[in-house]
């Protein structure tokens, strides 16, 4: 299968009250792509944050190390909304611990027959890093689908072009890519960052990034996204390599189709074949 319709979410940050608030949203906007016929869903990265303002007994907002207490449950949600609506979900990100009380934030993909797939960011930010103890993951995956491989790469992870060619050499002709930034500096880095991708790789990107304010959440108070389809430039693409976008900071989903079967078209006969033309003999290669 060549063709491909995916939605990408532009999850409004609002605090709540409980799990089923949070559930309730989620279904909302799982709902709502069904309706336009979508057989993938981005959701952003660390959208399960909103969790954290259900706070303590004294008000006051959870911990990032009191996350993983919701894993469960959040895998549950998401299995039973990609089951019940017959699509994929890249779940955004989720604060996972580790055996050894690490704590990863990881991108989880949830197939319509129940199986969970998981890669951790790669890259960790100062924030994540100094502020939140996250660590960083330890190997790249790509994951086989009805409709192709497909990479996760999370927010930073994407502002390195070693670890994109590495997933296009593994097989990967998707990379959805959720992503937080807080402000217009990194969410130009992000976004031209997967600009940058896409036409040295000849893939396409999926992105998205939280919007909203969570007021109690330290490090989640300000939100600056915008969500896009993003494919290389080239004659059977846009010009600008934008298939699609939302309303910087709105509440809403970006839908668009597209066709894997461009890409391997492109590669072989484009006005540039980027991918074809790597230069293996001075830089190396990750084949």
């Amino acid at each position: 299968m060549s063709g491909l319709r995916v939605c990408a979410v532009q999850y409004k940050l609002a605090d709540i009250e409980s799990f089923d608030q949070f559930a309730f949203q989620a279904r909302h906007y799982v709902r709502n792509a069904s309706e336009y016929g979508v057989q993938a869903i981005l959701f952003p990265e660390f959208f399960t944050t909103q969790l954290l303002s259900i706070g303590d007994e004294a008000g006051a907002a959870l911990t990032i190390d009191k996350l993983p207490e919701f894993t469960d449950a959040y895998i549950a949600l998401f299995q039973s909304l990609a089951a019940e609506y017959r699509v994929h979900i890249v779940g955004g990100t989720h604060v996972v611990a580790l055996a050894d009380g690490k704590l990863n934030n990881t991108a989880h993909l949830f197939y319509p027959d129940g199986r969970v797939e998981k890669q951790a960011k790669l890259h960790m930010t100062p924030t994540e890093r100094e502020e939140w103890n996250m660590s960083p993951g330890d190997g790249l995956q790509v994951f086989d689908t009805e409709f192709g491989t497909i990479a996760m790469l999370t927010c930073y992870d994407i502002e390195f072009p070693e670890i994109v060619r590495m997933a296009r050499a593994k097989g990967a002709d998707i990379i959805f890519c959720p992503s937080c930034t807080d402000d217009r500096h990194g969410f130009y880095r992000v976004r031209y960052c997967c600009h940058a991708r896409a036409v040295e790789n000849q893939v396409y990107i999926v992105t998205t990034g939280t919007v909203g304010s969570l007021r109690k959440v330290d490090f989640m108070r300000a939100n600056y996204g915008q969500a896009a389809v993003i494919s290389p430039n080239d004659i059977p693409f846009p010009p600008a390599g934008i298939m699609t976008e939302g309303v910087i900071n709105d509440d809403m989903l970006v839908v668009a189709d597209v066709n894997v079967g461009l890409l391997h078209d492109v590669r072989a006969a484009g006005s540039v074949t980027t991918w074809r033309d790597r230069r293996v003999d001075l830089y190396g290669d990750w084949s």
